[in-house]
């Protein structure tokens, strides 16, 4: 309970719904439904106007570090990358978040929420092209086949993945097989809609 409550502080504080926990952040349970401003005592009065451009840079940066999960070491990594590429900047940092396997295993519904994507990683429930991984930040790349392991198909927290990918939309750039529990990433990230501003983070690593 104490973890779920640290999340929905996450969220309010930074005045976006950003996915942390599975099923309830959609729900009209959900602390940023019933609690739209930020916590604590002054919340309220304080409200979300008046803040400066850095301050505006830093939320949005917390944003994507709280969504994804990351380290402020390995955001920064996908920042600088993407500055010192010579493709466009924001379908790089895009495609440097989300082809990461804890990403692409929510993004392809085998997990309710990142947290919980990155867990199922991290205990070995995960296969790439047939092969276990255990590492959330290993790289997707085009043709390659996420799944969860045979052996662990009948454990409770799967065992009615056929049902939900049935009624699940494909992304438009992953391909869900609901009869073999499978995603398969069909090319680079497209279309995808974010609760963040990522030139504000791009300004604040320029700087």
């Amino acid at each position: 309970m104490r973890i779920l409550k640290a999340k929905e502080k996450k969220e309010r504080s930074l005045g976006t719904r950003l996915d942390l926990k599975p099923f309830r952040s959609s729900s009209p349970k959900s602390a940023m439904t019933r609690r739209p401003y930020k916590p604590g005592e002054h919340g309220k009065k304080r409200g979300r106007g008046g803040v400066s451009e850095y301050k505006l840079q830093l939320m949005e940066k917390q944003k994507i570090k709280v969504s994804y999960g990351l380290s402020e070491k390995q955001l920064r990594k996908v920042f600088m990358n993407a500055l010192s590429a010579k493709s466009d900047i924001i379908p790089t940092i895009i495609t440097q978040l989300e082809t990461r396997l804890d990403n692409v295993v929510y993004r392809g519904r085998l997990a309710p929420s990142r947290i919980m994507a990155r867990q199922f990683v991290s205990h070995g429930h995960i296969m790439v092209n047939g092969r276990k991984v255990t590492v959330p930040s290993y790289v997707v790349r085009e043709g390659d086949i996420v799944s969860i392991r045979e052996s662990k198909k009948n454990l409770d927290i799967f065992r009615e993945l056929p049902n939900i990918l049935k009624n699940t939309d494909d992304a438009a750039w992953l391909a869900i097989d609901p009869q073999k529990v499978e995603i398969t990433m069909k090319h680079n990230p497209q279309d995808i809609e974010f609760p963040f501003n990522i030139n504000l983070v791009i300004d604040y690593y320029s700087r």
